[in-house]
C-alpha cells in the first residue's frame, strides 16, 4: 500500500520503516470518519492523548474524543511535512504538519500542528501509540 504521508526527515537521520508505515496508516485512519474502532486500536489500552486543551487516558476516553472530533466535521486531511526521530532506533518522534477541515456546513479551515509520539510494540507485534500529544493553536482567529 502506498504511503498516505510523505514527510521529510532531518538531514542525517533515519526513521524505521515500520514507524513511517505506522504514521501513514494512523493519519489515513484519522482522516476516515467511519474508522473509529480502527483508530482507537492504534493506541495501547493505557495510552495518554492530549490534543490542544483535551487530555485523556485509555482507549474508552480516546474513543469518545475521536467521535467528538467528527461531530461538526465532514472531512479532514492531515499532511505530515516532517518526522523527527529522537535518535537512531528510537521509539519516540516529533511530527509537524497541517490538517485541513471541511465542516458539515461546508466551511473550510486548517491548522498547523506538531505532535510528540511514543510507539511501542503491541501484543500482536504491531506498533501502537503509548503517548500522542498534539500541539496546536487553540486561540480564536483574529478578526
Amino acid at each position: 500500500m502506498a504511503l498516505y504521508i510523505s514527510p521529510a526527515l532531518p538531514a542525517g537521520t533515519t526513521a524505521d520503516d515500520p514507524a513511517v508505515m505506522f504514521f501513514s496508516d494512523f493519519y489515513r485512519t484519522s482522516d476516515n470518519p467511519d474508522a473509529h474502532g480502527v483508530y482507537v486500536d492504534q493506541f495501547t489500552p493505557d495510552a495518554s492523548v492530549a490534543m490542544g486543551s483535551i487530555k485523556v487516558e485509555g482507549q474508552a476516553a480516546i474513543s469518545a474524543v475521536r467521535k467528538g472530533m467528527w461531530e461538526k466535521v465532514a472531512a479532514r486531511h492531515h499532511a505530515v511535512h516532517q518526522i523527527y526521530p529522537f535518535g537512531s532506533g528510537t521509539n519516540e518522534y516529533m511530527l509537524h504538519g497541517v490538517v485541513n477541515y471541511t465542516a458539515k456546513d461546508g466551511s473550510k479551515s486548517g491548522k498547523e500542528w506538531a505532535a510528540h509520539a511514543v510507539l511501542v510494540p503491541g501484543a500482536e507485534g504491531k506498533l501502537k501509540l503509548k503517548l500522542y500529544h498534539v500541539y496546536l493553536d487553540t486561540a480564536p482567529p483574529k478578526a
